[in-house]
C-alpha cells in the first residue's frame, strides 16, 4: 500500500511538473558566438523587379535644358497622360516609373530602358550614359517607391507592410507587424521568395533563435518577400478542433487522472 501511494504522489508530480514545462527559445538569437556571426553579416542590396515603382530625378548644371527630362517640369497635360500606369488603373506620382512585366520603364526622350534585375546604382549609371548626349554632366537620384513584404502568421499585427529603408533585415521587418506573439514558433521562420531563375516561389527556413541567422544570404529582405510565422505546437494542438489526436489526447489525460486517483484510494 506504501509503494502504491509513493508512486501515485510521483505520478501526480510528473504531470503537474510537465504541465507547467516553460516554452523554450523565447528569446532571439540565444545560441550564438555573437561577435564572429555579426562581423559576417553582408547587405547586398536589391535588384529591381518587374512592378517596382522607381522615382527617377535628373538633374544637370543647365536646368532649362534638363526639364524634358523630369515629368515635374513637363506639362500638366503631359505629365498626367505619362502617370498612367501600364494598365491604366494605377496613377504614379510625379517622376515615378513602373516596372513592366516586360522589365521595363518608359523614360521621357530615350523611350524604353530595360532595367530589370538591375541594382539601383547600375540602373543609375546607365541612365547617365544614356543623357550625355544631351546633357552636360548628368546626375541622376533613382528611389524604390514601393519596397513591399507581407508579414503572416502568429505576429501581433500581419498583412502587407511598406519600409520606410530599402535596407531591411527580418527582424526590422518582425517589428514593422509588432513583433512574434509569445506563442510563435522562432526556430522554423518561412521565407517565401520568387526566384526570377526558377520561374517559382522558393521557401527557406530561418531559426531566430541562433545567432548565425544574421550570416544567412536572406537575412535581409527583398521587396515582395513573405515572411510566415507559425504558432508552436501547443497553440496548433489547441486551435485544431478537428485534429483527431485532440480528442484521444483528451481521453488519455482522463484516464491518467482517473487511474491516479484510484491508485491513492487503494493505498489509503
Amino acid at each position: 500500500m506504501k509503494n502504491s501511494r509513493i508512486w501515485g504522489m510521483w505520478l501526480i508530480s510528473f504531470l503537474i511538473l510537465t504541465a507547467c514545462k516553460p516554452k523554450q527559445n523565447m528569446v532571439y538569437m540565444s545560441n550564438h558566438n555573437f561577435e564572429q556571426e555579426v562581423s559576417q553579416a553582408r547587405y547586398q542590396g536589391l535588384h529591381i523587379q518587374d512592378g517596382d515603382v522607381l522615382e527617377i530625378i535628373v538633374s544637370a548644371l543647365d536646368d532649362i535644358a534638363v526639364r524634358p527630362f523630369n515629368r515635374t517640369t513637363m506639362s500638366q497635360t503631359g505629365r498626367a497622360d505619362a502617370n498612367a500606369s501600364s494598365n491604366g488603373s494605377q496613377r504614379l506620382g510625379d517622376n515615378q516609373y513602373q516596372v513592366t512585366a516586360e522589365g521595363n520603364i518608359n523614360f521621357p526622350v530615350i523611350g524604353n530602358v530595360y532595367c530589370k534585375g538591375m541594382t539601383k546604382q547600375q540602373l543609375k549609371d546607365d541612365l547617365e550614359q544614356r543623357l550625355k548626349p544631351y546633357l552636360t554632366d548628368p546626375m541622376v537620384t533613382v528611389t524604390l517607391s514601393n519596397f513591399n513584404v507581407s508579414i503572416i502568421g502568429d505576429v501581433k499585427s500581419p498583412g502587407q507592410k511598406t519600409s520606410p529603408t530599402e535596407r531591411l533585415n527580418v527582424f526590422q521587418a518582425l517589428a514593422l507587424a509588432g513583433d512574434l506573439s509569445d506563442s510563435a514558433n522562432r526556430t522554423n521562420v518561412k521565407l517565401i521568395r520568387y526566384s526570377d531563375q526558377e520561374q517559382r516561389d522558393i521557401t527557406y527556413t530561418l531559426d531566430l533563435s541562433e545567432a548565425s541567422v544574421v550570416n544567412s544570404p536572406y537575412y535581409y529582405l527583398q521587396q515582395n518577400d513573405i515572411l510566415y510565422v507559425e504558432p508552436d505546437r501547443n497553440k496548433q494542438i489547441a486551435a485544431n478542433t478537428t485534429n483527431p489526436n485532440r480528442s484521444l489526447l483528451i481521453q488519455l489525460t482522463g484516464f491518467v487522472i482517473g487511474l491516479t486517483t484510484f491508485i491513492i484510494a487503494l493505498a489509503k
